[in-house]
């Protein structure tokens, strides 16, 4: 908004250029947020502690935090938002989000904000809002295509263009944050193993549970196809057992299907249901 980046490549160039021309407050400015997750919700705290105004859409229904507004659109969003930042999830549908059409819903002079998913934003749709004049300014870490090393050169159409901010996918990179991880995904692959609860994974349905005290609990990973849970019930069916909890998620190509059971079992059961059709992996617990 004050388009210190430029100025600040200006000085170390050598380039003296004292000048309010193109620098904006951020008090009073209303920011709009496209996805209101849990990035989301924590940007919108910090804005208002800056004096702007939130607005968001999040296609969920979301609890808003503080004085946040939500909308029914990301239509609404552009028309009222002179910040837009970005942070919806990695979901195909997202691809290409934010093109040619939805730039030219936003205001005039807006900033433009992509920490999220490079394939969220048409980069060339992106250029030409930047070359119209329509985006006043941008910054972005995220990009569709990024080097598989530091010792590979970067190239982007974004490149050199005034009063943008490029960084290299360093959104999550500081030492904390790295510490951090070091503790969460071991914890996370504990709860997989002790519960069977898969949250935050990228690979596989997220279903969160909490330990089977009594019983015992079948984890069956599947083919996204039709019959598999009827067929898995008509095994317990069969068997008499009575099922206290069962829960089922899916994406596009694999379901996770957890069942708790109170009873005791026999060796056929677990053969029957290692046999369920499309089935990836079976395990028991408890």
């Amino acid at each position: 908004m004050r388009s210190t980046f430029v100025r600040s490549n200006e000085l170390h160039n050598g380039i003296w250029k004292k000048t309010a021309a193109g620098s904006r407050e951020v008090r009073g400015k209303i920011l709009g947020i496209i996805g209101y997750g849990n990035i989301g919700k924590q940007l919108s705290v910090l804005a208002e502690a800056m004096g702007m105004k939130v607005i968001f859409y999040d296609q969920l229904e979301k609890l808003a935090l503080g004085n946040a507004e939500k909308r029914n659109s990301m239509h609404a969003v552009f028309n009222e938002a002179d910040v837009v930042s970005l942070h919806v999830d990695d979901n195909p549908d997202n691809k290409n989000l934010i093109g040619r059409e939805e730039f030219l819903q936003m205001k005039d002079g807006v900033i433009f904000i992509n920490l999220a998913r490079g394939f969220v934003v048409d980069i060339p749709a992106l250029v030409e809002a930047q070359n119209s004049g329509k985006v006043a300014g941008a910054a972005v870490d995220v990009y569709p295509v990024e080097p598989k090393s530091n010792d590979e050169p970067f190239k982007s159409e974004l490149s050199g263009q005034p009063n943008t901010i490029l960084t290299p996918h360093i959104g999550g990179s500081t030492m904390e944050a790295q510490k951090h991880i070091g503790n969460f995904v071991p914890a996370n692959i504990i709860s997989y193993i002790n519960t069977g609860s898969c949250f935050d994974a990228v690979n596989l349905p997220r279903i969160k549970l909490a330990p089977q005290k009594e019983g015992h609990r079948f984890l069956l990973i599947h083919e996204n196809i039709s019959g598999v849970v009827a067929e898995v019930n008509g095994i317990l069916a069969k068997y008499e057992m009575n099922i206290t909890g069962q829960f089922l998620k899916t994406d596009e190509t694999v379901g996770y299907l957890i069942s708790d059971v109170i009873k005791s079992y026999n060796e056929q059961i677990l053969q029957e249901l290692r046999a369920v059709k499309g089935k990836i992996k079976f395990r028991l617990l408890y």
